[in-house]
């Protein structure tokens, strides 16, 4: 990890205990695990992942949970958070000691423009920063500001990952992204949105590409379609249709290309 990153989490261990993760997810610091997933309230059970491999729960707390997913041969760590780039930041810092081979955000995320369907899905070109969380994470003084600043992945990482799902047959789409701290708000807001010329919409990508970089890890958001405002598909009311399509690219594209991540 950077420097930066050291620094970070020795002021986190002046006021907090040793091995956080695992007081937290249940993780072991003896493991080197394949992957690492972070994911906004998608557990492997919701996902239906158990079906096919071995899912056990390390820890659930009110709003935060471990979990293992075991193939024959491999391992990943599995952290179900709440939203928001704050928790996305807190519970990567929580898991920065240990040791993973790759990191893995997957969540839902909304389309600002026409050309992308329920169930697509997606990874972030850029992420424009909208939270000030990340001026946190990132500047020297909490009276700095990098919000809607670009931050841009591993683009190398990214397009290996993008041509291991093709030849698996699934379609992963580019697009840049724009971060917001709000869902309810966003709709007050969809103009002045619009005007950054973002593809699509969530909440924690920039903050993850930051920590990913800190942390020297290689990364990749993966994001399911969930809604288009341009298009009139709503993210509460979807018809039966738009439903199968969601539901498609959630519970079978996405864990697929979850476990291929993991196991490149």
């Amino acid at each position: 990890m950077k420097e930066k990153m050291k620094q970070i989490m020795d002021n986190f261990h002046k006021y907090n205990s040793e091995h956080m993760a695992a007081q937290a997810f249940g993780f072991r610091d003896d493991i080197e695990y394949d992957a690492l997933v972070i994911a906004p309230s998608f557990s492997p059970y919701k996902l239906h992942m158990e079906d096919d491999y071995k899912v056990t729960t390390l820890r659930e707390g009110a709003y935060i949970a471990g979990y293992l997913v075991e193939t024959d041969t491999s391992k990943i760590a599995w952290v179900k958070i709440g939203s928001s780039a704050g928790n996305i930041i807190d519970h990567l810092a929580i898991c920065a000691e240990l040791s993973f081979k790759k990191v893995i955000f997957i969540g839902a995320v909304g389309a600002l423009k026409a050309g992308f369907e329920l169930g697509d899905i997606c990874t972030p070109s850029y992420s424009i920063s909208g939270s000030y969380a990340d001026t946190y994470l990132m500047k020297d003084s909490i009276r700095g500001d990098m919000r809607f600043e670009k931050v841009y992945p591993d683009t190398e990482f990214i397009d290996e990952m993008i041509e291991l799902g093709k030849g698996l047959g699934h379609e992963i789409k580019k697009g840049s992204v724009f971060c917001t701290p709000s869902i309810a708000l966003e709709y007050s807001h969809l103009d002045e949105i619009r005007s950054f010329d973002a593809d699509l919409i969530e909440m924690e990508t920039s903050s993850f590409y930051l920590m990913t970089d800190l942390m020297e890890i290689p990364g990749i958001a993966l994001l399911v379609v969930s809604d288009n405002s341009a298009t009139g598909a709503a993210l509460v009311g979807r018809s039966d249709e738009e439903q199968a399509k969601y539901d498609k690219g959630r519970n079978e594209d996405l864990p697929q290309l979850v476990m291929a991540v993991a196991q490149s």
